[in-house]
């Protein structure tokens, strides 16, 4: 198959978008596909076997890391020598839209898939009287395409009763040979630290910090728990506000790290925390299950598709200030306890491989191909 995709966030971003589309490219190439790329400019020109154009695009003002890519003519041009047999675009924001409006217009068979929980995102920026509108425009979008994937059970239901059409879900997938617990080191702890004393409680937070990842809510668990350490790795454009939050807790900002520091960050922790409510599946959930760190995250959107709770981690309830504490006590308070969780999430993470995630997503591909024979027939 020749497949074109747009997206909206690619490489050098680093988010579990840019991990999941890395890797399907990655299976696609391997399984024979042709894969051509349309993404915000930056990018490498290829990148595992697939061609990656790079469009001009501009900053959200908001979400600074976040670029907007305009399509212009050399888009369509390339488009066309390409000729592809199917177009997936991901998070249709802008660029999205042009991917859409040339594929329509092509009579090319048409995919989507949907990432990022926009209209909840916006009442973390102040702009919730908006979230109608969005969806509105979300399901104008949406509905051009054959087939609307989804990430968790959660996005399925809720993109359905919205009325976008056409929804299913697409597997997770996580790379359980770099992520792993043989990789948990004290270097490593040392570093997470921050120079303080190791007291056996490190919490971890690994991702973007961002508004809408409500990192804040970690804060009580430090004041009721005056042994926790707690490691923030990556970067956002929260960080400052974030550093002001956490003054004078015993946190360290470790900024981003990757390959096998990564690895080895996620299997050196005690307990891994996501407070985020808004997530439509926490794939660093998934990393740090593989890594054999216990989880922590909340009852909602897509992250109980990788959660069960007191199974292979704990989840919290959002909208109950006190549940996050409970839950980290619950946790780290049965060392035995702790470890039977450490095993159980390995063994979840075993199961979700990318290989199967991406032949999942190319039997998607399949049947929206055989659905354009039947018609073309009809």
């Amino acid at each position: 198959m020749k497949i074109a995709f747009f997206t909206e966030t690619f490489l050098p971003k680093v988010d579990g978008i840019v991990t999941r589309l890395t890797k399907t490219v990655q299976h696609l190439v391997e399984a024979g596909d042709e894969v051509l790329i349309f993404c915000p400019e930056g990018a490498p020109s290829r990148y595992m076997g697939a061609e990656v154009v790079g469009v001009p695009a501009m900053p959200l003002p908001l979400y600074p890391e976040l670029k907007l890519a305009l399509p212009r003519p050399a888009v369509s041009e390339a488009l066309e020598r390409f000729a592809p047999d199917l177009v997936h675009v991901v998070n249709p924001a802008v660029l999205g839209l042009g991917g859409i409006w040339l594929a329509k217009t092509r009579g090319l068979p048409l995919v989507a898939s949907y990432h990022t929980h926009l209209p909840k995102y916006l009442e973390h920026y102040g702009m919730g009287m908006l979230e109608p509108l969005l969806w509105e425009l979300l399901k104008a979008a949406h509905n051009q395409a054959r087939l609307n994937l989804c990430t968790s059970t959660a996005m399925v239901d809720e993109l359905a009763a919205k009325g976008i059409q056409h929804t299913a879900l697409w597997q997770r997938g996580v790379d359980t040979e770099l992520f792993r617990p043989e990789l948990r080191s004290q270097g490593m702890r040392t570093r997470l630290h921050g120079g303080r004393e190791d007291t056996g409680n490190l919490l971890l937070y690994i991702g973007r910090l961002s508004a809408e990842k409500q990192i804040e809510r970690i804060r009580p668990v430090l004041e009721a728990m005056p042994q926790a350490r707690l490691a923030l790795v990556g970067d956002g454009p929260y960080r400052q506000q974030l550093e002001r939050h956490f003054e004078g807790t015993a946190t360290t900002f470790v900024g981003y790290l990757a390959g096998e520091e990564l690895a080895a960050a996620y299997a050196s922790g005690d307990a891994f925390l996501f407070p985020s409510s808004t997530e439509t599946l926490g794939l660093v959930l998934l990393e740090a299950m593989a890594a054999g760190c216990p989880v922590v995250g909340a009852n909602r959107g897509g992250i109980p598709d990788i959660v069960s709770d007191g199974e292979n981690g704990c989840l919290y309830d959002p909208d109950d200030p006190t549940s996050l504490i409970r839950a980290v006590e619950r946790l780290l308070g049965d060392p035995a306890r702790r470890s039977e969780l450490r095993q159980a999430a390995r063994q979840e993470a075993e199961r979700w491989g990318w290989a199967g995630a991406t032949e999942q997503l190319r039997a998607y591909y399949r049947r929206v191909l055989g659905q354009r024979e039947l018609q073309l027939v009809a």
